[in-house]
């Protein structure tokens, strides 16, 4: 059997240092022994340093049974241990090995359960202690308001219960630099307290295993690594210790506590909302341990921390949260008119900057801008609304650091923060946040965290204080300001969208008036074209006719032609006026619609015109037509004139023919999207048309022949639209040159049968499809 170490010996270089494989080092401290054992209980992994415990080297036991080796009674308690799903994740299992006392922490990686033995240790006679000392600790937790108050007081109880030389509150910011945010050490030493230190000091995948092993424990700094042999029976072989309390600690990690002067370190993860909101940090300054029972108490303090930092920190913007909820209810509740000026008002209100605690703000409305406080010049504030409305979220956003957005604004001093907040149109408001200038004391220089020299890779040395001076970026807004400044911004919005409809409803208002006076003008116009002016015409009319009768001398052929062409002209445009008043007269229409059948209009309308259907020798085929609702003599006239039509343009190569057809099934019409209950086509085997002017024969005066061609004012189709539309209906046309002219007329179904009617459209459509 061969048997081979999984110590990895990669070296970590600047290319690689990001991605070292700290849960992975194949090596343990050598305060206990380790064990890794497969499902079926043989032990398939063991630390080189288990001949210091017991009286086995690891050659001798790898590929064994536990049972084997330390006897059935051990590998039960151990299976039972496993399957207790209570009590093993709390407190270590407490057993007996060759008549000596360990205890085993023991959790699964992958298919292998890893067991961590340590000599029994005397935690159990200090458990009164550590009660007694979390009492009292819960007691004073009760008496702190804010979180940093609290943050210190578990500083002070775990060093009281650990015994650390110092215990230190780590927090991070956003990046993951942190922050000694309380502290409690031996008054001989350097205080730490407000120091910061760069994200580089704990990389990524260091914080990764704080998330996944929230304790972490280096009994001695000057450790050698003892490394962990296994049956070389595959390739690759690894056993990873991501949640291992021996886990040997990454050489550059152990270089930089060397450079700090420490000799220990027990370090506490505090997880909050899934993420690594900071670190219980104890360092010692020589080598120690401590038992199982003080790590959990330690372990227990960074519960308290996070189990009340939501609590805490919304004790702390809970002042804020009421100051800018005051004002945003006296904002809203101002009684303001609908007017532009209203926004001066609004703007020079000292509310409007309590809102967010800004010190400028400023609202944007069409060309006109509004300010308030401590903002930037119009053209600086032009370049903020251009550049936010090209950024991906134009619709709101907030920094306290513009310049990380904006590079060339020139100068920050009055502009470092702001809350954007788009209100349409391109209106908008701004809060403004002038700029904030900090000191931040780093421990040591932040860009000279990792050193990289012949020898290789190494953290630095030097943790003497180093200043750094914050510019261009101001106070960070609070989610209360955030909150408030979003409500009160979509209130405004709404104010300025009933402004912009009252503005347009004011506008129609006149634009109405101006209309009603226009229509009574063109009334009368209209009146005075179709009456007025019907006497003169018949005067000139009468006058021709007399001057050809009365006259004693027979009058030249020129003057006979002259007097005729004026007569006819005359009797032209008197037609014309009377298409006209008919047209018009059809929008004042009041009569109600009524059932009437469209066999007997049709009737009526042959009877008027029988003589000029036999005089074009025409013939007039019909179908059965409907019963509908429309007007009666709205309904002739609309007959006569689609005969009078097809007789006018009639083919002088074949006599004309007119047939009519209808249909009763329900159907949507494509052109108008209504439902129609009844349709006639009327079709004849005239001159036809182009099918481009199939819309434009029903203009009013459109025409698409000569007069000298085909006599006619131009209105005698739009006036079947105007029917059309009187009743509801409409009308289309298709033509084909040279073949002839179908119009079909749709009718709307009876109000009261429209729903059943869709319906009875919809399912006949489902069962054709």
């Amino acid at each position: 059997m061969k048997i081979k170490d999984i110590v990895n010996r990669d070296r970590v270089t600047l290319t690689n240092c990001e991605h070292e494989p700290i849960h992975i080092p194949g090596s343990i401290q050598p305060h206990g022994f380790l064990l890794g054992i497969t499902l079926d209980w043989k032990i398939d992994f063991c630390s080189a340093n288990i001949s210091s415990f017991l009286d086995v080297v690891h050659e001798e036991i790898l590929g064994h049974k536990i049972s084997e080796i330390f006897g059935a009674h051990a590998q039960k308690e151990l299976y039972d241990y496993v399957h207790d799903k209570k009590a093993q994740p709390v407190f270590p299992l407490e057993i007996i090995l060759q008549e000596k006392e360990f205890q085993i922490n023991i959790h699964k990686s992958g298919a292998i359960y890893i067991l961590e033995a340590e000599p029994q240790s005397n935690g159990k006679e200090q458990l009164a202690d550590i009660y007694a000392q979390t009492i009292q600790f819960v007691s004073n937790m009760n008496n702190t308001r804010s979180l940093k108050e609290l943050c210190a007081l578990v500083a002070e109880g775990t060093r009281e219960i650990t015994g650390y030389d110092r215990v230190m509150i780590y927090r991070f910011d956003a990046d993951y630099n942190g922050e000694v945010y309380a502290e409690n050490c031996r008054e001989d030493l350097e205080p730490f307290l407000g120091l910061h230190y760069p994200h580089t000091d704990i990389p990524v995948q260091a914080r990764e295993l704080y998330m996944k092993n929230q304790m972490r424990l280096i009994a001695d700094i000057g450790y050698d690594p003892v490394p962990i042999f296994t049956i070389d029976d595959q390739e690759n072989k690894n056993l990873d210790l991501s949640l291992s309390t021996l886990r040997s600690t990454s050489p550059i990690h152990v270089e930089y506590l060397k450079n700090m002067g420490v000799g220990a370190t027990l370090t506490i993860s505090l997880i909050h909302h899934n993420r690594l909101w900071g670190l219980i940090a104890c360092h010692h300054y020589s080598p120690k341990n401590i038992s199982p029972e003080i790590r959990l108490a330690a372990k227990l303090q960074g519960q308290f921390i996070t189990s009340q930092i939501d609590l805490r920190q919304s004790n702390d913007e809970y002042e804020i949260a009421r100051k800018t909820g005051k004002a945003l209810e006296r904002l809203t509740a101002l009684s303001i008119t609908l007017e532009n000026d209203s926004f001066d008002i609004i703007c020079s209100n000292p509310e409007l900057l309590k809102l967010c605690n800004a010190t400028g703000v400023s609202i944007a409305i069409g060309d006109k801008l509004h300010k308030n406080g401590l903002t930037p010049s119009n053209e600086k504030i032009q370049k903020i609304i251009s550049s936010m409305e090209v950024y991906e979220h134009s619709r709101t956003f907030s920094t306290n650091k513009l310049s990380n957005f904006i590079t060339d604004l020139d100068g920050y001093e009055e502009v470092s923060g702001i809350i954007y907040h788009s209100l349409g149109n391109g209106n908008n408001i701004i809060w403004y946040r002038p700029e904030t200038v900090t000191e931040v004391n780093w421990a040591g220089d932040p860009e000279k965290a990792i050193i990289f020299d012949s020898k290789g890779l190494h953290p630095r040395n030097s943790f003497n204080l180093w200043k750094q001076i914050i510019q261009h970026q101001s106070k960070i807004w609070l989610q209360p300001e955030l909150n408030a400044a979003a409500s009160y911004a979509h209130s405004l919005q709404n104010q300025i969208i009933m402004l912009l409809l009252s503005e347009e409803e004011e506008k129609y208002r006149n634009l109405s008036d101006v209309l009603h006076e226009t229509n009574l003008e063109l009334e009368n116009i209209n009146w005075i074209s179709t009456h007025d002016l019907q006497e003169p015409l018949r005067k000139i009319q009468l006058i021709a006719s007399k001057v050809l009768s009365d006259t004693n001398e027979i009058p030249s052929v020129a003057i006979i032609d002259s007097l005729q062409r004026v007569t006819k002209s005359a009797s032209r445009m008197q037609n014309l006026l009377i298409d006209i008043l008919k047209y018009t007269r059809i929008k004042h229409t009041k009569g109600a619609l009524q059932k009437l059948s469209l066999n007997d209009i049709l009737e009526e309308t042959y009877q008027d015109m029988k003589e000029i259907i036999v005089e074009n020798k025409a013939t007039l085929e019909s179908q059965n037509l409907p019963e509908v609702h429309a007007v009666p003599f709205l309904m002739k006239q609309l007959f006569s004139n689609i005969l009078h039509n097809s007789l006018k343009y009639a083919s002088l190569k074949r006599d004309p023919v007119i047939t009519i057809t209808a249909s009763q099934e329900p159907e949507i019409n494509e052109y108008s999207n209504k439902v129609y209950c009844h349709w006639i086509t009327f079709a004849d085997n005239g001159i036809g048309f182009e099918q481009e002017y199939a819309e434009s024969i029903f203009k009013i005066f459109t025409r698409l022949h000569t007069l000298e061609k085909y006599a006619g004012s131009g209105v005698g189709l739009a006036l079947c639209k105007k029917i059309m539309q009187t009743c509801h209906g409409n009308i289309r046309a298709v033509g084909k040159l040279d073949e002839g002219t179908e119009i079909t007329l749709y009718f709307p179904c009876d109000p009261s049968d429209s729903l059943s009617t869709e319906a009875e459209i919809s399912k006949n459509k489902i069962e054709r499809n």
